[in-house]
C-alpha cells in the first residue's frame, strides 16, 4: 500500500510499462522495443572519448547549442527554433507542462504511445483518447469536440506504425486553437514527416529522438522543433541541464553524420517490406508500416501464444494486453541474420 502522504493521483495511476530489458549478457535477439540493430556512428564514439574531463567537471550547456546548431543545419531551421530533452520522453513531458494546466484535457488517437496517458496522470490533466477511424485515419472531428487543451499525435504512430499525411494534421492544426504536438520518433523510416507544418503553424510543435534512427537508445536524447515564441515558453519548464556533456556531444555527432545514420534506415527500410512479405504469406495480418517494426497478427489471432513460443527460443517481441491489440505482437525490425531467425522460429510454430 502506498504511504498516506503519496498524492491520491499517483495511487491510483499505472506506471508506464516498458518492454522487456535482459539483463547484460543475455544472449538473446532483442526485436521488442524498436532500437536500431546497427551500433552508432563511429564519429559519435570518436566525440564521446574525446570529451574533456573539464566538461564533466562543469556543468554542460543548459542549451545545447551545439546540438541545436547542427541538427538546424540538417533540417533547415535556425537553431531558436530548437528544443533538447532527456530523451523525447522528457520533451513530451515538459511540453504537458507548457500547454496544459491541472484540469486541462489532453486528447489523443487511440490506440497510440501509452506514455501520453501516464504523463497526463501525473500532471491531473484529463485525457480524452478518441479511436482511430477506418484504415487507420485521423479522428478530426472527435478530436476537436474532445474539448482538449492540447493534441498529442504520434507520427507514425505506435504501435500500429501507420501514418497521417502531414496535409491532414496541418488541417487539424488550422481548425485548432490548443497546441498541436506531432511526435516523430519513426519518422526517419517514413516517407513523409511534419516539419514544414512547423513553418506555416504556430501551435505545431514537431517532437523527435535519437533513440530510433541514430542507435541512441542508450544515452537519451531528444528534441523539439516549433516556432521561438513557443520555444521560449517551453524552456521556462524543462529541467535546468536537462542534457549533460557527453550525450551533447554524440548527439551532435550523430545527426551531423548522415551518411552512416541514412545507410541504416535503407536497410530498416528493406527488411521491413521482406519480413512483411514473408509474414504475409504465412497467413498473418501485417499493417503497412512506415516505422522500423511491424504491428501484425498471426494467424488465429494467438498474439500472446506467438510472444511466449518466441520468447521461449530467445526472441523476445512484443505483446500488448489490452483489447483491440491482444491477437498481435508488434516485431522491430533487426539485421538481416536476425530476421532469418525470427522466420525460421515462426515457420516452426504451430
Amino acid at each position: 500500500m502506498a504511504p498516506k502522504f503519496v498524492r491520491s493521483t499517483i495511487q491510483k495511476m499505472a506506471g508506464y510499462a516498458p518492454g522487456e530489458q535482459p539483463a547484460p549478457g543475455t544472449r538473446i535477439i532483442k526485436l521488442n522495443t524498436n532500437e536500431n540493430p546497427f551500433p552508432p556512428s563511429p564519429k559519435v564514439m570518436e566525440a564521446i572519448a574525446k570529451v574533456p574531463g573539464e566538461h564533466l567537471r562543469r556543468y554542460p550547456d543548459p542549451m545545447s547549442r551545439s546540438f541545436c546548431a547542427a541538427a538546424g543545419k540538417v533540417l533547415g531551421f535556425k537553431p531558436d527554433w530548437i528544443i533538447t530533452g532527456n530523451g523525447s520522453d522528457d520533451v513530451l513531458a515538459f511540453a504537458l507542462l507548457t500547454f496544459c494546466a491541472p484540469g486541462d484535457v489532453l486528447a489523443y488517437p487511440d490506440p497510440t504511445y501509452s506514455l501520453y496517458p501516464v504523463l497526463a496522470g501525473i500532471n491531473d490533466v484529463s485525457v480524452k483518447p478518441v479511436p482511430w477511424e477506418d484504415n487507420w485515419r485521423l479522428p478530426i472531428e472527435g478530436l476537436l469536440a474532445s474539448g482538449a487543451k492540447a493534441i498529442f499525435l504520434a507520427n507514425p504512430n505506435a504501435p500500429t506504425g501507420t501514418l497521417v499525411e502531414p496535409g491532414v494534421i496541418g488541417d487539424l492544426a488550422s481548425r485548432f486553437d490548443g497546441a498541436v504536438l506531432v511526435d516523430e520518433a519513426y519518422a526517419d523510416f517514413a516517407e513523409a514527416n511534419c516539419l514544414e507544418l512547423v513553418r506555416r503553424h504556430e501551435n505545431v510543435i514537431v517532437c523527435r529522438t535519437l533513440s530510433k534512427a541514430y542507435s541512441l537508445a542508450g544515452l537519451r536524447f531528444g528534441f523539439a522543433v516549433a516556432q521561438p515564441q513557443v520555444i521560449a515558453e517551453m524552456n521556462k519548464v524543462k529541467d535546468s541541464y536537462p542534457c549533460d556533456a557527453i550525450s551533447i556531444a554524440a548527439a551532435t555527432a550523430a545527426i551531423e553524420d548522415q551518411e552512416y545514420a541514412r545507410k541504416t534506415w535503407e536497410h530498416v527500410k528493406a527488411q521491413r517490406s521482406r519480413l512483411a512479405d514473408e509474414l504475409t504469406k504465412m497467413g498473418w495480418q501485417v499493417i503497412p508500416s512506415h516505422t522500423n517494426f511491424l504491428f501484425a497478427m498471426p494467424p488465429g489471432g494467438r498474439g500472446k501464444e506467438c510472444y511466449e513460443f518466441l520468447k521461449s527460443r530467445g526472441v523476445l517481441v512484443r505483446h500488448f494486453d489490452k483489447p483491440g491489440q491482444r491477437d498481435k505482437v508488434r516485431i522491430s525490425i533487426g539485421t538481416t541474420e536476425e530476421n532469418d531467425v525470427l522466420l525460421k522460429l515462426l515457420r516452426e510454430w504451430k
